[in-house]
């Protein structure tokens, strides 16, 4: 018999939890002692559910959806373990899963709701399709004269093409400098904090490699003749996916405790505040937990925790000779994240779509916020995410502001009565709701949110060599990576580096490979 191995992972959100899971299954146990290091008190990182006084909010959102089928099939072989139906159940895959009156009780023992998925862009107190279309309706609200411009702007774009030096030029190779300056310039600056000429085409590459004026007519035209499906869309034009009822978070709980129960050990209130290498290897890593500092030591370590903390908190290794990437790890730059929950008795949007809603509520699932008055970015709407993350959804409505900031900065700063008054008067100016609408509220504040395309990000490539240098160190997930990863590509990370680990590998290249490839998978 060979010695098990300890495999010391660390993070708690869909990156930990998939790779914890891959290595106890199907008797995993036997020859991998695994223990998970969680900084907070949940399941899920930025995937959690947040419960509020019977209602529940995701942070960010998160769509169930992948073009690589071994994340659906891993989505189908876990959660037939509480006695979820599969994905081919016919009542999940009925036009409407939920009825006027409120949730079906049919579906009571279900877990993942098919939801038709619904978002558009909020502009000059009109509604457009998201991302943007050429429909009748966009037209009309754009008006002749502007629409023109726009157009003759797209025409020039496809002769006169411009280097993708930056982010700006990539949306404008695509969109044409006036439809870029209307709905991409401002929004991204209100995303990143930075003017799109600062950031790194990779962000675009990464995030819509093939959407454009021409993917749209594409999509309409397959609408048009009926040969659309997820499988041959753009990934940014799907109209379907999955979502657990309870939230991304009821998934995420469900994969920890059945890696428990299988042998895993989950540690809450572990907060890895060094690492300790030796001779190109880690050793063993300190945790701040509430009851003091404590030493977990292991044979091979699995890393979601940022990269900048990462390297910042090693010791052992020689500063004079890595100074160059110490510099480049601490200027790694982020984006924070901060979502208010409203409670309210109405919106003042009117549904004036064929979408059937409980409530005659806008059927939007997010509403991207085209507004430079404003600092909210999107408006998530959780009732139409799944009816059963309200409380009383046929006569409240839950929704989520999203707003983009810096730890630290004024916004950030502001206490919860603060930030939540900022929020309701901008929506109050927007005309979302009128003044007494708001019965309830709840602020969650996310640190590290959105990993960064910027600053010394250009160096990035000398980290990954740096991190691949450790023997027996894998780094995963959306902050391990520092990529803006989706949930599915956080979770195949762990999924190649498990692969690798049971291998006896030390090949990471397709570890940091997910989501490089032409072809773009999504989740969220």
């Amino acid at each position: 018999m060979t010695q098990k191995q300890s495999v010391v992972i660390i993070g708690g959100g869909p990156a930990g939890l998939t790779a914890a899971w891959e290595l106890v299954k199907d008797g995993g146990s036997e020859q991998y002692d695994v223990t998970v290091l969680e900084a907070t008190r949940e399941f899920g990182g930025i995937s959690r559910t947040v419960k509020h006084d019977g209602n529940r909010m995701d942070i960010g959102g998160h769509r169930f959806f992948s073009k690589d089928d071994r994340i659906m099939d891993w989505w189908k072989d876990v959660l037939p373990l509480q006695g979820a139906p599969s994905y081919d159940d016919k009542k999940l895959h009925r036009e409407h899963d939920m009825e006027p009156g409120g949730p079906d009780p049919e579906i009571e023992d279900k877990v993942m709701l098919k939801r038709h998925r619904v978002s558009r862009i909020y502009w000059n107190r009109h509604f457009l399709d998201y991302p943007i279309s050429l429909s009748a309706n966009t037209l009309k609200a754009m008006g002749f004269k502007l629409t023109m411009v726009a157009g003759f702007s797209y025409l020039k774009s496809m002769v006169h093409k411009l280097p993708e030096t930056n982010l700006e030029n990539f949306y404008i190779n695509r969109f044409g400098r006036k439809l870029y300056s209307m709905f991409f310039e401002g929004y991204t600056e209100k995303l990143w904090g930075r003017h799109p000429r600062e950031i790194s085409a990779d962000w675009g590459a990464q995030r819509v490699k093939g959407l454009s004026i021409t993917a749209i007519i594409k999509d309409m035209f397959s609408k048009l003749v009926g040969t659309k499906n997820n499988a041959n869309a753009e990934t940014s034009l799907i109209e379907q996916y999955w979502y657990p009822k309870y939230g991304p978070g009821q998934l995420w709980e469900l994969v920890g405790k059945k890696a428990q129960e299988m042998g895993g050990e989950i540690l809450f209130e572990h907060s890895v505040t060094r690492i300790n290498t030796e001779k190109g290897s880690i050793r063993s890593v300190v945790c701040s937990t509430p009851q003091g500092e404590k030493t977990i030591e292991g044979d091979i370590f699995i890393s979601s925790m940022p990269i900048k903390d990462l390297i910042g908190g090693m010791h052992g290794v020689n500063a004079e000779k890595n100074a160059k990437i110490q510099k480049i790890a601490a200027g790694l730059p982020y984006r924070d994240f901060v979502t208010v929950g409203l409670l309210v008795n109405k919106l003042e949007l009117k549904n004036k779509t064929n979408k059937r809603t409980l409530g005659n509520i806008v059927p939007d699932c997010w509403i991207y916020v085209q507004d430079k008055g404003v600092k909210l970015g999107r408006i998530q709407i959780f009732n139409n995410w799944s009816p059963y993350m309200v409380k009383n959804p046929a006569e409240t409505v839950w929704i989520g502001l999203e707003y983009f900031c810096a730890e630290g900065d004024d916004f950030w700063n502001m206490n919860d009565a603060e930030c939540i008054e900022f929020a309701k008067k901008e929506l109050i100016k927007m005309g979302v709701i009128k003044k007494g609408a708001v019965l309830d509220a709840h602020r969650e504040r996310v640190k590290k949110a959105y990993p960064a395309y910027f600053d010394t990000y250009k160096h990035f490539d000398k980290v990954v060599d740096y991190l691949d240098g450790f023997e027996n160190l894998f780094c995963v997930g959306r902050n391990g990576q520092h990529r803006y990863n989706n949930m599915d590509h956080s979770m195949l990370t762990s999924i190649n580096a498990a692969k690798a680990i049971k291998a006896g590998s030390t090949d990471r290249s397709n570890i940091w490979n997910v989501n490089t490839e032409k072809e773009y998978h999504e989740s969220k």
